[in-house]
């Protein structure tokens, strides 16, 4: 199975993470954002947004989204287990990773499309007001964590899981690329979860690319 990624973006990030926890092979294709490889329309067969990360099987079909390429992946690969057991377990994991995704993702992407490598870009217009708002509900967030891994060791119950992955994506792309590093005694930096550099994930693999100007 083939991989869309670009090296840095939290989304494909996900699904290496998940993938490595699986113990699955995934043959990483680079589709180079700088260059708007996502945009042509060789690209936008596979995913008409024009987004990654983009899940390409063997007979050609392909996914899209980094959630929705995971299950497929666990439907693969069962164990172990990072969506949920129960009709309990597999609720409460999709809900703190929402709580992530809605809560602190789109925050930290405001920071991002609203900070100096976007802006250098001259994609969309800057608005200070709307970063400076958005750094602060990030800072907020990293607070509320510290407390909640006061009592918890992971962020959806007593084991590692997608939502763990989830965190460890946001906070990683924060801390590199959107200079909004934790700076509070965050326990997740000594629990369960691990920030790597942002080319290494959980247990540590460093991927090679193929081009996806090559396909």
């Amino acid at each position: 199975m083939k991989l869309y990624d670009y090296p840095g973006a939290p989304n494909p990030r996900r699904v290496k993470i998940f993938a490595e926890e699986k113990n699955i092979q995934l043959e990483l294709i680079l589709c180079d954002m700088a260059k708007r490889e996502h945009k042509t329309p060789e690209f936008l067969e596979k995913n008409p947004s024009g987004k990654i990360p983009v899940l390409e099987l063997e007979d050609g079909r392909c996914i899209s989204e980094s959630i929705p390429i995971c299950r497929y992946l666990e439907s693969l690969v069962p164990e172990p287990n990072l969506f949920g057991n129960d009709a309990f377990e597999v609720s409460h994991i999709e809900s703190r990773n929402r709580h992530i995704e809605l809560e602190l993702w789109t925050q930290i992407g405001i920071s991002w499309i609203n900070g100096p490598i976007v802006g250098a870009m001259g994609l969309f217009e800057q608005i200070p007001d709307a970063k400076k708002a958005s750094d602060k509900n990030v800072k907020s967030y990293y607070q509320r964590l510290n407390g909640e891994f006061e009592k918890s060791e992971y962020v959806a119950g007593e084991r590692f899981t997608v939502a763990d992955i989830t965190l460890l994506s946001a906070i990683d792309f924060a801390s590199t690329l959107v200079d909004l590093k934790p700076d509070i005694d965050l326990k997740i930096l000594m629990l369960g979860i691990r920030i790597f550099l942002p080319d290494q994930v959980h247990k540590s693999r460093k991927y090679e690319y193929r081009s996806s100007t090559t396909q």
